[in-house]
């Protein structure tokens, strides 16, 4: 073990090739010396850009998605892209929504707007949804912070029998040939749907390098209790999908930080999905796994933040 982080540091060394010299802070202070080094790294775009600069973000950073499927409302079309070769490797034309525009309630006829996960594979259906349909999880925890209803969004196939309208009442269909090909093409458990209005815009390795560096920047700030720096990463419009607004979680975190206990955490499977929306906002959902524990307490799965960029920064608009 102590020959794996000794060569973990000299690695690091070499490849930030920093004004620190890691080999010289881990003789004279200790590992934790080069933890606390190497943990500041992280929280630096520069970081970021050097680490992006081979990685195709076009449509998002993906550690643990494998599959991304793109609906362009407009163009009536699904696309999905394989994160792991960096291609698009399926293609369709579907029908949507009989209303354009971002779905706010029951019944409006609207496709929704955002980045979904896939929930259930059903293939016991009603002939008129065609042999397999995929379900969402709209409403998500970022909607219902919205105040958004409905349910029901899945992608399924046409009707095996008969015909039917050219828009769905909410829903993305497309023909059953295509469907079962997508099906196979995919496993719902590490897939993501994204739906725009137009045509999906380009996510940019800046944006992707301020994401990351923030993660970073507020997950240090919350592991020293520094309420100050952490709670500058919310948005005053914060709410939680169960009502709570920003007043009532500041004043919930404030009694947290002020116990000073001690807190390990830790991000891994990091996942920064663009979520399309109806203000043409630049806002991303953010999954991945955590790893929180203190000495009372102790928590090991995902963890969902909602962010918006806005001047270089990233403020969290709701969070599981």
């Amino acid at each position: 073990m102590k020959s794996f982080i000794l060569l973990f540091i000299v690695y690091i060394n070499l490849l930030f090739a920093t004004s620190i010299d890691m080999m010289e802070l881990y003789r004279t202070q200790g590992i934790n010396a080069v933890e606390k080094a190497i943990s500041h790294q992280l929280e630096t775009k520069e970081y970021w850009d050097s680490n992006l600069q081979y990685k195709d973000v076009t449509n998002g950073y993906y550690e643990s998605i494998r599959y991304v499927m793109i609906c362009q409302k407009n163009l009536k079309d699904i696309i999905l892209y394989d994160t792991k070769n960096q291609q698009n490797i399926f293609s369709s034309n579907v029908f949507v929504g009989k209303s354009n525009g971002d779905k706010q309630k029951e019944g409006d006829m609207k496709t929704p707007l955002g980045a979904y996960d896939l929930t259930k594979r059903i293939t016991q259906l009603d002939q008129f949804y065609g042999p397999v349909a995929l379900t969402t999880n709209y409403p998500n925890i970022y909607d219902k912070s919205q105040g958004k209803t409905g349910s029901g969004i899945w992608i399924h196939g046409l009707p095996k029998h008969g015909d039917r309208d050219d828009f769905t009442k909410g829903c993305i269909a497309l023909d059953n040939t295509k469907i079962k090909k997508l099906d196979n093409s995919i496993n719902i458990n590490n897939s993501v749907l994204v739906i725009s209005e137009r045509k999906l815009d380009i996510v940019s390795k800046k944006d992707i390098s301020i994401v990351m560096s923030n993660i970073f920047e507020w997950k240090n700030a919350w592991k020293n209790s520094d309420i100050k720096h952490y709670l500058n990463f919310y948005d005053k419009k914060f709410k939680r999908s169960n009502g709570q607004n920003l007043v009532k979680f500041i004043k919930h975190k404030k009694r947290v930080f002020e116990r000073k206990e001690k807190k390990t955490i830790k991000f891994s499977n990091i996942n920064i999905i663009p979520y399309p929306n109806d203000e043409n906002k630049k806002i991303f959902k953010v999954v991945m796994d955590e790893y929180y524990k203190t000495k009372n307490y102790k928590f090991n799965g995902k963890k969902e933040l909602y962010i918006e960029i806005s001047n270089d920064k990233f403020k969290i608009l709701t969070e599981s």
